[in-house]
């Protein structure tokens, strides 16, 4: 996991360094920069509305008694598209925006759920060790109000 996650922080910011070379010599150093901020405001706006949302989704999903579990993972997956989003370069603008579009966004938290990358908080999920037995709790009791 380290060995992953030491190669996208390598990679990806060289990527971006690329792609704002390459667009900046084909229309400008002032055009790119201004593109770059558009698309970080364009992003926080869509992502608010995005959040609100999914807000109100959560909270729909409460007052009906029911776990917003899916909600709750696509809140997650819109912070990381938010911080791709204000962050500079186009790459990880791309993958913000991708984390934006809800029917995407959805199929990405089911494929990471189906392949056991995230887990939810069920009785069904948690791992059981094979060494893990019952436990017995060792104690006593006196009862005060027989005095």
């Amino acid at each position: 996991m380290f060995r992953i996650l030491f190669t996208l922080f390598i990679l990806i910011p060289l990527l971006e360094i690329y792609l704002l070379i390459k667009v900046g010599g084909t229309i400008g150093a002032l055009p790119t920069v201004l593109l770059v901020i558009f698309t970080a405001v364009l992003g926080a706006l869509l992502l608010r509305h995005q959040g609100l949302f999914t807000y109100a989704r959560v909270q729909a999903s409460l007052a009906r008694g029911e776990l917003p579990t899916l909600a709750m993972l696509e809140g997650v997956v819109l912070l990381i598209s938010g911080a791709m989003l204000l962050t500079p370069g186009f790459f990880t603008d791309a993958l913000g925006f991708l984390g934006l579009v809800p029917p995407l966004r959805q199929w990405l938290i089911l494929k990471l759920l189906q392949g056991g990358m995230i887990q939810t908080m069920g009785p069904a999920s948690r791992h059981h060790h094979p060494h893990d037995g019952p436990r017995t709790l060792d104690g006593e009791y006196r009862r005060e109000d027989d005095l």
